[in-house]
């Protein structure tokens, strides 16, 4: 698949659940209002549309939420795509995941052929994590971290950037990373969603923060990636990598190679966009073959814009796109 400005669409991510055991809050407000389980795909839809983006290119798939571990059944997904590995046309099968449920779900993961996975984690500081996450207890996302490494699991840790709260740390989670050999990506935070305060509040340029890093870290250009929008960076002192997401700062749009399905079947072929084109429609269409759902994705496809309008400032008080990421899926 080839969008209007040439790129060419690879990569899939894939929302199973817009619900979700913890309240980050740069996520989703405190009392979030989910949706009713008649409106979400079920798993077996899910599969047939995966199958149809792999008939069509796609190579990677990363299944999102919410927190996607905690959708019932979800590792039956994982081992029908897992099946579709090499020969079946998909060249990786990937997770991000808060952790919770690591502990009993990791040597599953592995078995149905995930062979990496990111772990979201914005501070090692137990009170810092609580605050963030307003649910979570660090401790059990740690044991989760370390069941997923115990199962033979590479871990990336996932950090969003938070001014005044996990700022400090980064040089710990650095160095924490480095011992156990766990890669990390520091993530600018983004105007989705309606959450509680100010988003211009939480807003740290990676910019900033890479420029004070290396004061103390030589940081080494890299041409690693992973099909996503990180730019990496080896840590000298470590041997580990360092990733930066800034859809803010320098935003990844003119090599943006992924579309975003969510749990009801709409794709979003722009994370910062709202145009979307609903896939659940057809796909619950007896009348559609599967001739017909490609086509529906191919034309979705040669609707992808070239890019986002990200904006966060003290002018813009509503966020730039009204849905939440967990809708999205990450």
């Amino acid at each position: 698949m080839i969008d209007p400005f040439g790129r060419r669409i690879s990569y899939l991510r894939v929302s199973v659940t817009d619900r979700c055991d913890l309240r980050c809050v740069y996520c989703m407000a405190e009392d979030m209002t989910f949706l009713p389980k008649r409106e979400v795909l079920t798993l077996e839809e899910m599969d047939r549309l995966c199958g149809a983006f792999i008939s069509l290119g796609v190579e990677r798939i990363r299944l999102t939420g919410g927190e996607p571990l905690v959708r019932k059944g979800v590792m039956t997904l994982f081992q029908s795509l897992g099946a579709r590995l090499g020969g079946g046309g998909l060249k990786e099968l990937t997770v991000t995941t808060n952790g919770t449920q690591l502990g009993h779900m990791a040597e599953g993961l592995y078995a149905a052929g995930v062979r990496r996975i990111n772990v979201s984690l914005d501070s090692l500081d137990p009170a810092v994590f609580k605050a963030v996450t307003r649910w979570g207890e660090l401790e059990k996302t740690l044991d989760g971290i370390f069941a997923a490494k115990a199962a033979g699991l590479a871990v990336k840790i996932n950090a969003v950037a938070l001014k005044g709260v996990n700022e400090g740390e980064y040089d710990r989670m650095l160095a924490w990373c480095g011992e156990h050999g766990f890669d990390l990506t520091l993530i600018e935070t983004m105007p989705m969603g309606e959450i509680t305060g100010e988003r211009v509040d939480q807003y740290l340029p990676l910019s900033l923060v890479r420029a004070q890093l290396r004061q103390r870290w030589t940081l080494e250009e890299t041409d690693y990636r992973t099909g996503g929008p990180a730019r990496y960076f080896t840590v000298k002192e470590t041997g580990g990598r360092l990733g930066f997401i800034t859809p803010m700062t320098h935003n990844f749009c003119e090599s943006c190679n992924r579309v975003r399905l969510t749990c009801t079947g709409t794709l979003y072929m722009c994370l910062g966009q709202e145009d979307a084109a609903d896939l659940r429609r057809p796909l619950r269409d007896p009348a559609v073959d599967e001739a017909g759902l490609r086509a529906a994705i191919e034309a979705a496809i040669a609707r992808k814009p070239k890019g986002h309008d990200f904006v966060i400032d003290r002018r813009h008080k509503t966020p730039a796109v009204g849905r939440h990421m967990s809708v999205t899926g990450g």
